[in-house]
């Protein structure tokens, strides 16, 4: 293995996992070591919620994101979302429209091929998801979530032709599954913004993530069932250290999958964004007691993704 281990050094790559835990000296441009994001943010209504409910306790939200698509809301909707981010000041993230999954692939319904779920099959795809982008960004959206590599391709391509916003952040969703740091580094040069690593990883192989890029990591620090189901809090002040900057991400275990939602289950939904809230409380409380030094995003800090109204 020695000759494959001394190639990665000499590519700039860690040789394996880094067991010895290196303290990461990136940080976000506003010298913060971590923000707080809250996933599957459905509709204003959710949104709303989670604002209130962070202000009850007291924390701090950088980033919501949502799961259903821009293409599951009206034109009012997203603009509503857009009207209460900008007035937080906090990042809306949206997740791009159609996907496999939801098309009429048999191979993403099957248990063996269920990762294909988010990717886009064929190219009719892959303009429609495009096209919802497009969309969000008309309305005032600047950060979407994509999990196909030719769509952050497209995407990022677009961006630098002036079809897209320059200041558009292109955060990679979990289902993209790279998880190693290879893998997220193509995706680094490719134009990801943020990248959703697999709810698994160990922090050894967190660090050597780090180690081979400068972008942030989403860290879900509580994971849904369908993602392995994990509570991860107690890790949360090591996680900092290590993977500076990242985005520690309150999922929620014990919940249902929502996706895609709607008005049928917008109660549930909004139920689910107010507990994510209320571990987000929990989470601050341990990273207080344990990474007191650990500094965190500030008040509308986030130098990326404010909606545009």
């Amino acid at each position: 293995m020695k000759k494959v281990r001394d190639f990665l050094r000499s590519q700039g790559y860690p040789p394996g996992e880094l067991h010895d835990l290196p303290t990461s000296q990136k940080r976000f441009p506003d010298g913060a070591q971590y923000r707080i994001e809250i996933p599957s943010t459905e509709g204003p209504r959710a949104l709303a919620a989670v604002l209130e409910e962070a202000e009850r306790y007291g924390v701090v939200i950088h980033r919501v994101s949502q799961g259903s698509g821009i293409w599951m809301l009206t034109d009012e909707e997203i603009r509503e979302m857009c009207r209460l981010g900008a007035e937080a000041r906090i990042e809306v993230s949206l997740f791009v429209g159609p996907r496999a999954a939801w098309g009429t692939s048999a191979q993403a319904r099957s248990s063996a091929g269920a990762n294909l779920g988010a990717r886009l099959r064929g190219m009719d795809e892959v303009v429609h998801a495009t096209e919802d982008v497009i969309r969000g960004c008309s309305l005032g959206i600047r950060s979407i979530l994509v999990a196909d590599e030719g769509q952050l391709w497209l995407v990022n391509e677009m961006k630098k032709a002036g079809e897209l916003p320059a200041d558009l952040v292109v955060k990679i969703s979990v289902q993209m599954g790279a998880a190693n740091p290879i893998s997220v580094k193509l995706l680094e040069d490719m134009g990801a913004g943020t990248y959703n690593v697999p709810t698994d990883l160990t922090l050894p192989q967190m660090a050597a993530i780090r180690a081979a890029i400068d972008i942030p990591l989403d860290v879900y620090v509580e994971a849904p069932d369908d993602f392995g189901g994990f509570v991860r809090h107690y890790e949360t002040p090591e996680l900092i250290r290590v993977a500076a900057p990242l985005y520690v991400k309150l999922g929620l275990r014990n919940s249902p999958n929502i996706y895609p939602s709607g008005f049928h289950i917008e109660e549930t939904a909004i139920k689910l964004s107010r507990e994510r809230a209320h571990r987000t409380a929990l989470v601050m409380n341990i990273i207080e007691r344990y990474a007191s030094d650990a500094v965190m995003g500030a008040v509308g800090a986030a130098d990326l993704g404010i909606p545009v109204l």
